[in-house]
């Protein structure tokens, strides 16, 4: 099977690292990145057969096609296939996505009428890069598959990629998906970024960095990720981030209000509601993951 990486990034390689570990004799790969940092270090390292000079030279050939790029730069390389590259792209090729959204790429690949499943491998960190790349990353965790009324021939294949690098296959929808991931991935990259702002923008907290500790790094670390990537996300999800986001409003507002109780807070009701968060926690299946 022939797999072309269009981009390659900490997912992309991922994948490519992952394939060569579990799967190398079944795969031949070739990728490019716009830097080309990362394909090259990968022939390097034997990790791929080649690094393209140009997206393009990538599809030539390929089975199928792997666009490992942030949610806007997938949209681009989603009107390049259609267009200007149409004429490298097999017959028969399958191109899919790992991007964090689902609805807006699924909708302009069917609107061109390209081979495409969509892709979400729930798996991500904040480091970025190449260098950040893990053959383990995708073990035993979903890889959403949404076909956009793609031939079952095609979602297969994609299922086949997903298998290869340890991920656990799991159809739905590009909706469904979008309203999911907006709570448990999108709506804590915001917050990350909401908490680093009202924290230390400004002289109000003078010595909140000196004292910072583990609890702190924990809940900023999303917001040490790539900003494009995340305004990406933020762009293609923003209706039902927005939504999330309106529901975290009207929570904290009523936490607002334990807090600013006239004659002070009471300690019991205050442990009630940080226990009924915990037993919320303890039923979560997906906890672990950055999903991105």
């Amino acid at each position: 099977m022939q797999l072309a990486i269009l981009g390659f990034g900490l997912i992309g390689g991922s994948v490519a690292r992952a394939l060569h570990e579990r799967a190398s004799a079944e795969w031949t790969i070739t990728a490019w990145s716009p830097g080309g940092g990362g394909p090259a270090a990968a022939v390097a390292a034997g990790v791929i057969r080649s690094a393209a000079a140009s997206a393009g030279e990538a599809v030539v050939g390929a089975d199928i096609v792997l666009l490992a790029a942030p949610p806007i730069e997938c949209l681009r390389l989603i009107d390049d296939l259609a267009g200007p590259l149409h004429s490298a792209l097999a017959s028969g090729a399958v191109v899919t996505d790992v991007a964090s959204t689902k609805r807006h790429i699924v909708k302009r690949a069917a609107g061109h009428g390209l081979p495409f499943v969509g892709g979400h491998p729930m798996a991500g960190r904040e480091t970025a890069g190449y260098a950040a790349a893990d053959p383990g990353l995708f073990v035993d965790r979903p890889w959403v598959i949404c076909d956009g009324g793609a031939p079952e021939g095609a979602v297969k294949i994609v299922e086949r990629l997903a298998t290869a690098v340890g991920a656990v296959p799991i159809r739905m929808d590009a909706a469904t998906h979008d309203a999911a991931v907006a709570g448990v991935s999108h709506l804590p990259l915001v917050l990350a970024a909401a908490l680093a702002e009202a924290v230390l923008a400004g002289d109000g907290m003078p010595h909140a960095r000196e004292l910072a500790a583990s609890g702190w790094r924990d809940m900023t670390r999303l917001a040490r990720g790539d900003p494009a990537m995340g305004a990406g996300i933020a762009a293609t999800n923003a209706d039902l981030i927005a939504d999330r986001l309106r529901a975290m409003i009207a929570v904290l507002e009523t936490w607002l209000g334990e807090l600013d109780r006239e004659g002070g807070s009471d300690p019991q009701r205050l442990e009630a509601r940080f226990a009924a968060a915990r037993r919320l926690l303890d039923r979560d299946p997906g906890e672990g993951s950055d999903g991105g």
